[in-house]
């Protein structure tokens, strides 16, 4: 990759495109984690210029975008661009959460105000907030750009981290990527591909990864070239996964409660083991772990010549407001970083925890 610059060679222009927020169905079991069919209304659509030096790599779980940046000697950036429906928790409680990734305290409202910086996110002003410290899993010095922008019943999180002095010299290239950011809206039916699986009215966008489609994919089996293989467990339903999981299962048990099992990938470390636990965790909404919570909380295994981590929590999902279990699964392997988890309705989590537990150790890259 060449090193980073702050201009733009080439315009290198990307879309993504998400539904309007809506109300996840009522009618849905607990745990239960798709919506209904979407019916072709209006969706924002997104577009951006990539600065020069910023390599797009495999986008993962929960981000629509996502770059690499690498300088000659090693040191590194990451850029995501992540959707979120409503107002993803409000934007004081993620900023903290920023600011806990690098071991920094917590601030009031009007303090966190104080630190925003003016910017531009396409047409439209933002606050952007920029945090240095210590990465709060790894130990290493590490720096935050962050920005948060509401639009059409859409929290958007454009958001750069690493290392401190990498991220000091992407700041502008930064800021530019902001004001490239477009937003139109386009028609539900002629915007996507036909290929394209049904949008999803959860709330959520179409693609992402708590999205998927309740029926089998067309022609049996999916594509498993270049992926992992695995052997799932007779009784696991494989649905369409969305634009952005490899692979995702329902599970159902007793008066239909059920769980569903994702699979997903992330470039390098996919932003660390204490992002990841912690964004599981609000989805179960529970605080996030401090340093010292999550290196007990989380259970070191060896597979397939991998040190794993696995967790395990309860609390109460926040989509369907309903009692809920899950058991989380990171393995590294081959410079990509990939999330297995397990959630849904705690009795059918409790009775498949073992199954799941035996579907990972099957999983051979």
């Amino acid at each position: 990759m060449l090193a980073a610059s702050c201009g733009y060679a080439r315009e290198n222009i990307k879309v993504y495109r998400v539904p309007k927020e809506t109300k996840p169905a009522q009618t849905l079991p607990a745990g239960h984690p798709e919506g209904a069919a979407g019916g072709g209304a209006a969706e924002p659509k997104l577009s951006w210029k990539t600065p020069e030096g910023w390599n797009e790599v495999p986008p993962g779980e929960m981000r629509v975008a996502s770059f690499s940046i690498k300088r000659p000697d090693n040191k590194q950036a990451d850029v995501s661009v992540v959707p979120l429906p409503g107002k993803a928790g409000g934007d004081a409680a993620n900023v903290n959460r920023w600011r806990g990734q690098v071991s920094l305290p917590t601030l009031p409202t009007g303090e966190l105000q104080k630190l925003a910086e003016a910017v531009k996110v396409g047409d439209q002003p933002g606050d952007l907030y920029d945090v240095s410290g210590t990465n709060a899993s790894s130990g290493d010095p590490s720096r935050i750009l962050a920005v948060i922008h509401h639009r059409e019943g859409t929290a958007w999180f454009f958001k750069m981290t690493g290392d401190p002095q990498l991220v000091g010299e992407q700041k502008a290239a930064f800021v530019e990527f902001l004001k490239s950011a477009q937003f139109s809206v386009a028609e539900a039916a002629s915007a996507l591909p036909a290929s394209h699986p049904p949008l999803a009215s959860s709330g959520l966008p179409a693609g992402h990864p708590e999205v998927a489609a309740t029926t089998p994919p067309a022609g049996g089996e999916p594509e498993r070239e270049g992926q992992p293989k695995w052997q799932a467990p007779k009784n696991w339903k494989e649905v369409p996964g969305g634009q952005f999981l490899v692979a995702k299962f329902l599970v159902t048990g007793q008066d239909n409660a059920q769980a569903a099992v994702n699979v997903s990938r992330s470039a390098g470390d996919g932003g660390g083991l204490a992002s990841n636990v912690n964004r599981w965790r609000t989805q179960l909404g529970l605080p996030p772990f401090a340093a010292a919570e999550l290196a007990k909380a989380v259970e070191s295994v060896k597979l397939a010549n991998s040190e794993t981590s696995w967790v395990e929590f309860s609390g109460t999902d926040q989509k369907t407001r309903q009692p809920a279990k899950l058991v989380g699964v990171i393995v590294p392997q081959g410079g990509q970083t990939w999330f297995y988890k397990l959630m849904g309705d705690p009795k059918v989590v409790a009775d498949q925890q073992d199954a799941f537990k035996q579907f990972v150790q099957t999983i051979t890259y």
